[in-house]
């Protein structure tokens, strides 16, 4: 007779239970491995991140490197005082001529310096700039002998500027306008031309097209009109000063070369009138 009692200990498991027992213990372990395991799963995608945001940096700094390299000009400032401002292929400096005039100021037909200034003033300060001599070897009262571009060498005087010449009388009158600009400006006016021969005209027609009168007709053919330097029609001060100013002299921008004229728009040319109206009429 079995002296031992049922509720002694366990009772005997089967197979079967002892086989899923431990099936059920490899899979907690399994559960446990694999949370243990995702932080470092994690762990090496956090470090994954930065090559991407690395290769996202460089296309941002090589952008930035081809927009600085884009910016940079690509050729330097040229120093166009001394061309002429009808060169096409001089570059502008400071404001443009054309901007100060469409500035909200009308263009006079004539001069508003003409009637402002009386003519007994005008006279006192031309003739205090000739008592200096500025042109001592040029003779105002000199004979105008020869045709368009072909004047006679004692019908011409030499200006301050080396090469550049006009009619005696207009070069005494431009020499005047030049001191009172030095005393207000510290400089000489720059001057592109003054007299111009008949070969000139035809090599300047030739290469400037229609921007040139017709060769024997051009008023620099005469000794009586200059083209100023692009430093003085591209400052608006400065040629504020000589649209003011120089017709008291008796220097103006033609009517025809102003803006709305009958002419090409040429704010650089000035004319001596009182010659022109000798040779040709005042338009």
């Amino acid at each position: 007779m079995d002296t031992t009692s049922q509720g002694d200990g366990p009772a005997p498991r089967s197979r079967r239970e002892i086989r899923e027992a431990a099936e059920a213990r490899s899979g907690r372990t399994t559960r446990r491995r694999s949370s243990t395991t995702t932080p470092r799963s994690r762990g090496r995608g956090a470090h994954a991140a930065p090559a991407g945001h690395t290769w996202v940096t460089r296309v941002t700094v090589l952008g930035s490197l081809a927009a600085a390299t884009i910016a940079v000009p690509l050729t330097g400032a040229a120093d166009a005082d001394e061309r002429s401002p009808f060169d096409l292929e001089t570059a502008p400096t400071g404001p443009s001529t054309l901007a100060l005039l469409r500035s909200g100021a009308e263009t006079p037909g004539t001069a508003a310096a003409i009637a402002a200034a009386p003519r007994e003033r005008t006279a006192e300060t031309a003739s205090r700039s000739t008592n200096r001599d500025p042109l001592p070897d040029c003779d105002p009262s000199a004979s105008v002998d020869g045709s368009n571009g072909q004047l006679a060498d004692h019908s011409l005087c030499d200006l301050w500027q080396s090469g550049e010449k006009l009619r005696p009388d207009a070069a005494v009158s431009l020499s005047a306008l030049n001191e009172a600009f030095r005393a207000r400006f510290g400089r000489d006016l720059c001057l592109v031309d003054s007299y111009r021969s008949l070969s000139s005209q035809y090599s300047v027609k030739a290469s400037r097209g229609f921007l040139a009168a017709t060769p024997g007709t051009s008023m620099h053919g005469w000794g009586l009109a200059i083209d100023l330097c692009s430093k003085e029609t591209g400052s608006a001060e400065v040629y504020k000063w000589l649209w003011d100013n120089a017709p008291a002299y008796g220097w103006e921008n033609p009517p025809w070369a102003q803006r709305g004229g009958s002419g090409k728009y040429e704010p650089w040319h000035f004319e001596y009138r009182a010659g022109v109206e000798e040779v040709s009429t005042w338009r």
